[in-house]
């Protein structure tokens, strides 16, 4: 009988533990985004002091295609709805390039839109394919419509920070 009641038991509690988990929702982590946070693995004093312009980031890149360790400051366009786990940087030109995080560690807050940051890390330019985009659109909560208009890939600079510092 004694085993019979721990097999109930702990069949309860696996049941139980296995519900709780997949209801988890994910969220951005809360915060302001103030002057002087820092996101994963920080921002050095060297990458404060040399950070370059998305426009020379971009002129870079056409040189080389990858640059592994950078520093670049601009200002967030759009901040991942649904975990924090990417941002769009606003380049000098008005268009837009796409930042991860390293090895998918750290996240960022909604309140991150429209602050100036200095993000160290890897450039890279590269094609974007299709269901890529798609799947980022879907992600910023655009329209079905907008998403379905989707059909060519995009040549666009990708950047995996490892830090991330908000300067403004």
């Amino acid at each position: 009988m004694k085993k019979f009641l721990l097999l109930v038991s702990l069949g309860l509690n696996g049941l139980f533990y296995a519900q709780e988990s997949s209801t988890k929702e994910y969220s951005p982590p809360p915060g302001n985004a103030s002057a002087g946070d820092s996101y994963g693995a920080g921002v050095s004093q060297k990458a404060e002091h040399t950070a370059i312009s998305p426009r020379k980031l971009e002129k870079k890149l056409k040189k080389s295609g990858t640059i592994d360790h950078v520093a670049v400051k601009g200002t967030v366009t759009d901040v991942c709805d649904k975990k924090g786990c990417w941002i769009t940087l606003q380049t000098e030109d008005n268009e837009r390039f796409f930042v991860k995080m390293k090895d998918y560690a750290f996240f960022v807050p909604t309140a991150l839109k429209g602050k100036k940051v200095i993000l160290e890390g890897k450039a890279e330019s590269r094609e974007i394919s299709v269901d890529e985009l798609k799947h980022y659109a879907e992600d910023a909560k655009k329209s079905p419509e907008e998403i379905e208009k989707i059909s060519q890939p995009e040549n666009e600079i990708r950047f995996l920070a490892s830090g991330i510092k908000v300067v403004e």
